[in-house]
């Protein structure tokens, strides 16, 4: 009958040295996989981590799931080969190496080689790997660190490459449309992971637009019906107005929302950089942040370069009066297409009111 050590404590710390001191002993490690040999296979490569940063708790959590299937394929029957690795991605090394010798891209070739740049990151992504190895072992995770694959390295990139030529081989890989972040300074996109290293944000002042979108001449809707009754002689051209923080996305907008419940008005002035009279359909409460008090029911008269312009509130809807509006689109460059048995078809439900639970007048985020 097997003994088992008895404790007057529960000292988990103590117990995990123990453990692995016995493990090291014994090299369990290296006897599961080589009692296994001629088993069936079952193979690991882990997911690598980037040696120029400092390991976290995030990391021990992670490897103990990865440890977990390990161990269970092994108990199984199964040789389990572990390949540890190390992910060498290319910007936030090269961002902090350039921090680190106070140059930017454009220095590169100029200031400093290229092969000087290279051989700095190449020892700067490998600069805390000694701490990530004895991270590994302490926490017991199994994998063999000794022999990892490593991502600068060629075997690594020409086995990529040839994996790659594998699947156009097939037919598998295809070009499709992504909005992808870009930065402008490195020259390269930017992976979800680049975007929420340290320092990657700053708060800054920021430009917003207001843009009017020109309701169609057409329009047959209610609302429209109901402008027009109220409208003073000379006042056609309707617009409805947005405020966007985004204004690199309006060449791409197709629907704008309102709040259902919302109450929206229809103001007469004047456009104020053509001078031209013009409906403007807003929310209410937001009137004041586009049309100042001194200007309210004045004569509707323009003067150039008068510091207050009329305006009056015509009539009032809901936002929900305004659904199904539409509207020209802003920057006519591609329309919207669907694909129907193959033929590319146009798609006439873009540019249009829809609601939007989220509207609110309490601060400026639409309409």
């Amino acid at each position: 009958m097997k003994k088992f050590n008895e404790y007057n404590g529960f000292n988990l710390s103590d117990i995990n040295k123990e453990v692995l001191q016995q493990w090291d002993k014994e090299d369990v490690f290296g006897r599961s996989i080589s009692e296994r040999e001629g088993a069936k296979s079952y193979v690991f490569f882990e997911g690598p981590p980037s040696a120029n940063g400092m390991p976290g708790i995030h990391h021990v959590m992670a490897r103990t799931i990865k440890d977990i299937f390990c161990r269970y394929k092994t108990m199984q029957g199964y040789q389990v080969l572990r390949k540890a690795g190390w992910d060498t991605h290319g910007l936030p090394v090269e961002l902090g190496v350039e921090k680190a010798l106070g140059i930017t891209k454009e220095d590169i070739g100029k200031k400093i080689s290229v092969d000087e740049y290279n051989a700095t990151c190449r020892k700067e992504v490998m600069k805390y790997t000694r701490e990530w190895e004895d991270l590994t072992h302490r926490m017991g995770y199994w994998v063999d660190m000794k022999h990892p694959y490593i991502t600068f390295k060629n075997s690594y990139i020409e086995t990529l490459w040839w994996l790659l030529k594998q699947l156009y081989n097939k037919g598998l890989l295809y070009k499709g449309y992504t909005i992808q972040p870009y930065s402008p300074a490195a020259g390269t996109g930017l992976s979800s992971h680049e975007l929420n290293l340290p320092g990657c944000y700053r708060d800054v002042k920021d430009q917003t637009v207001t843009a009017q979108f020109t309701v169609l001449s057409g329009e047959e809707h209610p609302v429209i019906k109901q402008v027009r009754e109220a409208a003073d002689e000379g006042f056609n051209d309707t617009y409805v107005l947005a405020w966007t923080t985004t204004p690199w996305t309006l060449p791409s907008n197709t629907a704008l929302c309102v709040g259902n419940k919302i109450d929206y008005v229809a103001v007469e002035s004047f456009n104020p950089y053509t001078g031209k009279p013009a409906i403007y359909l807003l929310a209410e409460a937001r009137v004041d942040a586009y049309f100042k008090a001194d200007g309210k029911d004045q004569p509707l008269e323009f003067q150039a370069g008068a510091k207050v312009v009329p305006w009056k509130v015509i009539t009032h809807f809901k936002g929900q009066d305004m659904l199904e509006m539409r509207y020209a689109q802003l920057f006519p460059w591609v329309k919207p297409v669907d694909k129907i048995d193959g033929k590319v078809v146009g798609n006439d439900n873009g540019f249009r009111v829809i609601p939007g639970d989220y509207v609110t007048t309490e601060s400026p985020v639409t309409m």
